[in-house]
C-alpha cells in the first residue's frame, strides 16, 4: 500500500446531517485469493468500518455483479467477459458477490445497491433511492479508486452533490493511478470534490 496522497481536507465546512456514505464494491469478489483481488483492500476495511459504524443508517453499499457469461454482455463488455470468463456468474462462487465479512453486519440498516457496470448511477437504482430525500452530500469510500469509484464520483458530481472522497478509505490494484486520481479529484475538481481523511470526516459529521 503506498503512502497516501496528502488530502485537501474539508474545504467547505463540516459534513452536514444530509450526507450519505456511499461505499463502492467492498466485496469478497475483490478479496484475497480471487482473480480480481485488490492487494490492499484488507488494509482499508478497518477505516471503512469506522465510518459505517456510527452511520449505518446513512450508508449505502454497492455490489458489482458480473454477467452470467460473455454472451449476455453487450458491446465491449462481451470482450471483457471473454477475458474474465472465470468471474462470470456461470463460473463464480455466488458467495463472492457478498460484501466483505467485516461489513455484512451493518446491513440492515445500511442498504445495498447492485450494479452490472462500473457506475452505480447508470441503472437508476441509486437515483431512485435518493430521490425525494434531503441528501446533498455523498461521502465516497471503497474500490477501486481509479475504476468504479471514479465512475461513482463523477456521476455524483454531475448530479450536483457535494462529494467528499475519504482518502484513507480507498483502495486500488494500481498505486500510481490511485495517487493520480486523488490528486485529480482535489485539483481539477476542487470546487466540487473534497479529499479528506476519515478522522476529519467523522469528527465533523453532524448526527
Amino acid at each position: 500500500m503506498p503512502a497516501p496522497s496528502k488530502p485537501s481536507g474539508l474545504l467547505y465546512g463540516p459534513v452536514g446531517s444530509n450526507a450519505v456514505h456511499l461505499c463502492i464494491d467492498m466485496q469478497r469478489l475483490f478479496g484475497p485469493g480471487t482473480p480480481w483481488a485488490v492487494p490492499w483492500m484488507e488494509k482499508v476495511l478497518p477505516t471503512i468500518s469506522r465510518v459505517v459504524e456510527g452511520h449505518a443508517e446513512q450508508t449505502i453499499f454497492t455490489r458489482f455483479v458480473p454477467m452470467a457469461n460473455a454472451e449476455h454482455a453487450a458491446g465491449t463488455w462481451k470482450r471483457y467477459y471473454q477475458r474474465w470468463e472465470s468471474v462470470t456468474l456461470d463460473r463464480l462462487d455466488p458467495a463472492l458477490i457478498d460484501l466483505a465479512p467485516q461489513l455484512t453486519r451493518y446491513v440492515p440498516p445500511a442498504r445495498v445497491v447492485d450494479k452490472w457496470v462500473y457506475s452505480p448511477w447508470t441503472e437508476g437504482k441509486l437515483d431512485a433511492m435518493l430521490r425525494g430525500t434531503s441528501v446533498d452530500t455523498i461521502l465516497m469510500s471503497g474500490g477501486e479508486t481509479d475504476v468504479c469509484v471514479l465512475a461513482a464520483v463523477l456521476g455524483a458530481v454531475d448530479r450536483g452533490y457535494r462529494v467528499i472522497v475519504i482518502s484513507d478509505g480507498m483502495c486500488s490494484s494500481a498505486d500510481e493511478s490511485h495517487d493520480a486520481l486523488l490528486t485529480l479529484y482535489s485539483g481539477r475538481f476542487g470546487q466540487q470534490i473534497e479529499v479528506a481523511e476519515a478522522q476529519e470526516v467523522l469528527e465533523s459529521w453532524e448526527a
